[in-house]
């Protein structure tokens, strides 16, 4: 089957939704990330109306069924169906939530398949839901969206020679190369230690000074990636932390 005839009709595809907006008087665009099809942009025609049966269901961080058609960029959604079992987000957690959808919409290409990521992002939502440490569960994802998207991190050795990274050296981690050993006269890259990169290998955040550059060097990464577009969440989170 051909790429656009497979685009032709999908039945019953697992999804989430990551952003909807407005179109036209009554109908809806929603971007969503189905499990087989990557990111899809949909028009749900008519689902503002009052008494529209996919009105309550398009909501973010639920497990859907989505049946679409259509071969051109914008397919049309024609059924959905709730698939239950996630604890709704609230609070801290549904914004960490928005945080993750935002990462999705501006790092993901469209109709780009990562069944993978596609199972982590499900499992971060019920992490956020369940567990108290949301710092904890963004490193992780943010570290498996890199992995996924081709840009997994070399946090295990030195890039170029390939020595194993020692827990009680200094490091600068440098964008697209990755960890170097920290000289007296290097100024390339972020300082970090050698601890907080093996942590990072581990997914072990408890450590509070592998909690602070973790953020960090994520957060360095993130915009090199997102080349200069603004995540609002992230704007958000930081002005609630000074209230």
């Amino acid at each position: 089957m051909s790429n656009a005839a497979s685009r032709q009709r999908i039945q019953d595809e697992p999804a989430f939704v990551l952003h909807s907006y407005p179109f036209r008087e009554t109908s809806l665009i929603v971007e969503a990330f189905s499990r087989n099809h990557g990111r899809v942009p949909l028009v749900a025609r008519g689902a503002r109306r009052p008494r529209a049966a996919l009105r309550g269901l398009l909501m973010s961080f639920q497990p859907l069924a989505f049946s679409w058609f259509g071969k051109h960029e914008l397919r049309t959604l024609h059924g959905a169906e709730w698939q239950g079992g996630q604890p709704q987000l609230q609070g801290t957690a549904l914004l960490c939530g928005f945080y993750l959808n935002e990462l999705l919409l501006n790092l993901m290409a469209r109709d780009d398949p990562h069944e993978g990521l596609f199972d982590y992002y499900q499992l971060t939502l019920q992490r956020l839901a369940q567990e108290s440490d949301h710092a904890f569960t963004l490193r992780c994802f943010e570290k498996h969206l890199f992995q996924e998207l081709g840009y997994a991190l070399t946090l295990h050795t030195e890039a170029g020679s390939g020595k194993p990274v020692e827990a009680d050296r200094m490091y600068r981690y440098i964008l697209e190369r990755g960890a170097v050993a920290a000289t007296a006269d290097s100024t390339q890259g972020m300082v970090v230690a050698g601890k907080t990169l093996l942590d990072m290998e581990a997914d072990d955040y408890r450590d509070a000074d592998t909690a602070r550059q973790s953020k960090l060097l994520m957060r360095m990464l993130l915009d090199h990636h997102l080349a200069g577009k603004t995540l609002h969440t992230r704007e958000l989170m930081r002005d609630l932390q000074k209230l």
